[in-house]
């Protein structure tokens, strides 16, 4: 039989509630706009899983791509000036 090991109550293990600190909730709200186009382009996929695919539906998804791809490089390019490092 294995013996169980309590860890005292001042252990920093147990002083983690389990909630997003304040620095977390900012990241995804940065984030929040890439994750919306995201979403976007997966309901596009998604709506093109079952049918073929015609010139509209074509153009919605480049335009899709191309609004996750043009956020993504806004969110680079704002994190590589705010460190203080060259694009």
């Amino acid at each position: 039989m294995k013996s169980i090991i309590t860890l005292p109550s001042t252990s920093q293990a147990l002083a983690f509630d389990g909630e997003p600190s304040d620095a977390d909730l900012d990241a995804i709200a940065q984030e929040m706009p890439l994750i919306a186009a995201e979403v976007d382009l997966l309901d596009v996929e998604i709506s093109l899983l079952d049918r073929p695919v015609t010139e509209l539906d074509s153009q919605r998804l480049r335009r899709r791509r191309r609004r996750v791809l043009a956020i993504r490089r806004d969110l680079t390019n704002r994190t590589t000036v705010c460190s203080g490092g060259a694009a």
